[in-house]
């Protein structure tokens, strides 16, 4: 790999970045498989141009861990949406933080329309917000903050329209950086990622049923971690391009979503716990290579 230095750069950096994800997002998102020992020379390449979000800077290790609890329909219209690299696909979580989550958590959906993603994203502060999942005749109340309010009854919408459900909890370590010089340009590092089947509806890990995923170790590191590069549809910063020449990187195309939900495919086919219908999906969507 080649070894190349960033632009030298005299305006004072912050140590931490205040800018914070819009609640509304078009934008691209390129990833990444690379071995875990690339990690710190990146790091050292886009420190110039970014600083540690909130959550990484405030964390010893810079790395904080992120639980999202996807939604599937009953027939995994997502996944197969996913697997058939459907032009235009998305998907639905609930997002919270931390080894014991504490509230807001955030509803999030992820449209895809080729490189393109749009997210929207509703913080929660209600620990009832379960209830109106399900056919009821009360409505959860106004928020505060009425772009919010729409993105949550977008989710809550969407998951009835579909009749989606919890399916996988995928669990993380992410280091995360923003761009002190581009209205909006984020780098992270995702590692030790782990699983496990769910349909509750709350994102809670309980850390003895977490199972680490093809890309993790069963300790505190892993052998590769999934690096990330997101910024606006209409600018793609130059330090970005240039990290990507600089380092040789080559996109993977990576799903946390869909390579955990794999995994919870081939244990429960393996222990005999898929009915034959399932155990015939598993097998279209993964075929043995």
């Amino acid at each position: 790999m080649t070894n190349v230095e960033p632009e030298t750069i005299t305006r004072k950096i912050p140590a931490v970045s205040t800018v914070t994800t819009p609640a509304l997002l078009d934008r691209f998102e390129s990833k990444y498989t690379i071995p875990i020992q690339m990690v710190d020379p990146i790091v050292q390449f886009i420190q110039p141009y970014c600083s540690y979000d909130k959550y990484s800077a405030l964390s010893p290790d810079k790395y904080y861990k992120i639980n999202s609890l996807y939604f599937d329909t009953p027939d995994f219209l997502f996944l197969r949406k996913r697997m058939l690299k459907a032009e235009k696909r998305f998907n639905m979580r609930i997002r919270c933080y931390g080894d014991n989550p504490k509230y807001p958590y955030f509803f999030e959906i992820k449209q895809r329309i080729g490189d393109i993603v749009r997210k929207t994203r509703a913080k929660i502060d209600d620990p009832d917000y379960a209830r109106y999942f399900f056919a009821t005749k009360d409505q959860p109340p106004p928020l505060e903050d009425q772009k919010s309010s729409r993105h949550r009854d977008l989710f809550y919408h969407t998951a009835f329209k579909y009749n989606a459900r919890p399916v996988v909890l995928v669990q993380y370590r992410r280091q995360a950086f923003f761009s002190n010089y581009d209205e909006y340009a984020r780098v992270t590092f995702d590692i030790n990622i782990r699983y496990k089947a769910q349909d509750e509806y709350y994102p809670l890990p309980v850390e003895e049923d977490m199972i680490p995923c093809d890309l993790a170790s069963g300790n505190d590191n892993c052998s590769y971690a999934i690096l990330e590069l997101k910024c606006y549809t209409s600018f793609v910063p130059l330090w970005m391009v240039d990290l990507v020449r600089a380092f040789n990187l080559q996109r993977s195309g990576f799903s946390k979503f869909s390579t955990c939900l794999k995994g919870v495919f081939s244990r429960y086919s393996q222990d005999g716990l898929f009915n034959r219908s399932k155990a015939s999906m598993f097998e279209d969507f993964f075929p043995e290579e």
